[in-house]
């Protein structure tokens, strides 16, 4: 071999180690198709080429490149690529070989035509059929079949024309079989790797939704919140990177960081699936299973034929002095039934009266003996000021926070999701420092946990699926909001690109009820933080 084509192959084995790592760098799909066949031509010199994918049985033209036609089809290309699919086998069963790309693919074998024109043993009439209809001159062929690390083939490489230093058209050279070859072998794993990645991030966005439905699934009282909370933190984040005003300007959420938010929004409220449903479904105070509000009128029964033995004449079990009227008993019932619901604020009167209504003795059931007509556990449910929760109740549900971020955090995520748990278990901390679990304060909290904090929150506001209470209207959802702002509960900057740029119109086009999409004004419920 002469000097300089020693020289000559030690630059071109140069080139396919740098195309190598340029594919090993590469994420995008269709940019590592182009690398791949871009450098095979560059390799050889050769004027057309196409790279095919082998699935299904079926070799598919994902890319076509031929210079001296400005051709560019598939990869980046706006223009697919039109050409049907090539089977590997006949409807008979039998091998598809008297095609160049098909047999490279069935025999595991590098074929190398020095003319297309000359050539007998292939069937080249679609390579002859195309030089018709483009006046093109398809001469010498390579095809070349890429096989991975596992043997597996993969696809095949076809090039066609190479040509030498004074643009004439040569054959494909002993050399150029081998530098294909190689670069075919890289392409070959680089796509089977990406393939392997792209599988493992598909199931990884699985499972993650199905947690999420599966925490929705659970209770019907929020069914759909895990997966709608995710569609107004994405827009609120795209308006962040919007956004060109003195407070975000500097703020671009890139590709992973975007992939990493969403994550964490649809696994915001994964502790929840550690929550009891008759914590999160509690309807009244006294609900567990069932509402025991059910006992204690058993238990006014009990009551009641007491004293319809007083009135009687009769002996009743109890001390008759202390036996309330027939009318006491039902206005007790009624009483009791009404504070159970957890609608309005349990005043001091009431929760007087509670205590003494408790004490009411009754007769046991088995012993006959004297007991308390509410239990302690009945009382200190009934005795619950605002809402339906116990404080140990409402610590289990604010609990799911800690809990989530326990879970993800044993999770091994990749360098691009590392902040997942920390994102995911921020949402119900504030800006003042108040909130849970951790008691972050502003400064410590990242900018992604304060969008999914309003993204929560408004999702919560305007959700129509809620049993226990009536959905708000957009206005009133934004007002409340506003005056949380104002509170120091979420950050008001956030808040004030939400509303100017009306990111929440589309969330609601989408999602709320026509009667829930009134008019807002929003310089008004902004100067109630601004």
């Amino acid at each position: 071999m002469e000097p300089i084509d020693s020289t000559l192959l030690l630059q071109r084995i140069e080139r396919l180690n740098s195309i190598g790592a340029a594919l090993s760098a590469e994420r995008d799909h269709q940019r590592l198709l182009e690398h791949i066949l871009l450098g095979a031509k560059e390799l050889t010199g050769a004027d057309g080429g196409s790279l095919y994918i082998l699935e299904d049985g079926r070799l598919s033209f994902r890319l076509v490149h031929t210079t001296s036609l400005n051709l560019h089809l598939g990869g980046n290309s706006p223009h697919p690529v039109a050409f049907a699919p090539i089977p590997l086998h006949k409807p008979d069963g039998s091998a598809n070989d008297q095609m160049v790309v098909t047999r490279a693919a069935l025999q595991n074998c590098i074929i190398n035509i020095p003319d297309a024109y000359t050539d007998s043993e292939f069937d080249l009439s679609g390579t002859r059929a195309f030089d018709a209809r483009t006046g093109y001159r398809s001469t010498s062929l390579l095809a070349v079949p890429m096989q991975d690390h596992e043997g597996r083939i993969t696809g095949v490489l076809q090039l066609i024309n190479a040509t030498n230093s004074a643009g004439d058209i040569i054959p494909f050279s002993r050399a150029d079989e081998s530098l294909v070859a190689s670069l075919a072998s890289q392409a070959a794993v680089t796509l089977n790797r990406q393939h392997l990645i792209e599988g493992l991030q598909t199931l990884l966005q699985a499972l993650t939704r199905l947690i999420a439905n599966a925490i929705d699934d659970k209770s019907p009282h929020t069914a759909g919140h895990c997966r709608r909370v995710p569609d107004i933190t994405m827009a609120l984040a795209r308006a962040v990177n919007a956004d060109d005003g003195p407070v975000f300007a500097g703020v671009n959420f890139d590709e992973r960081d975007l992939e990493a938010l969403e994550m964490a929004a649809w696994l915001h409220d994964c502790g929840k699936i550690a929550t009891p449903e008759y914590i999160i479904d509690k309807h009244s105070k006294l609900e567990t299973i069932f509402d025991r509000i059910h006992l204690v009128d058993a238990r006014l029964e009990l009551l009641r034929r007491e004293a319809e033995l007083k009135q009687a004449q009769a002996k009743p079990v109890l001390d008759g002095e202390n036996l309330p009227s027939l009318d006491d008993i039902d206005d007790i019932g009624n009483f009791l039934r009404r504070i159970n619901t957890g609608g309005e604020f349990l005043p001091d009167a009431d929760a007087a009266r509670l205590q003494a209504i408790a004490a009411l003795p009754i007769p046991d059931p088995v012993t006959r003996e004297p007991k308390p007509l509410l239990s302690k556990d009945e009382l200190d449910n009934l005795s619950v000021r605002r809402g339906t929760l116990t404080d140990e109740e409402r610590k289990r549900i604010n609990n799911h926070v800690e809990i989530t971020q326990r879970m993800l955090a044993s999770l091994p995520f990749p360098e691009h999701l590392r902040d997942v748990p920390l994102i995911a278990g921020s949402h119900h901390e504030r800006m003042d420092g108040k909130g849970y679990p951790l008691g972050i304060p502003a400064g410590e909290l990242p900018l992604q946990g304060r969008i999914l904090a309003i993204a929560d929150i408004f999702e919560a506001l305007t959700a129509s699926d809620r049993g226990y209470r009536q959905a708000n209207t957009l206005s009133a959802a934004l007002t409340i909001l506003a005056r949380m702002c104002k509170e120091g509960h979420i950050d008001a900057q956030l808040y004030e690109l939400f509303l100017r740029r009306k990111v929440y119109l589309d969330y609601a086009a989408s999602y709320l009820k026509p009667e829930q999409r009134d008019s807002v004004d929003t310089e008004a419920v902004c100067d109630i933080f601004c």
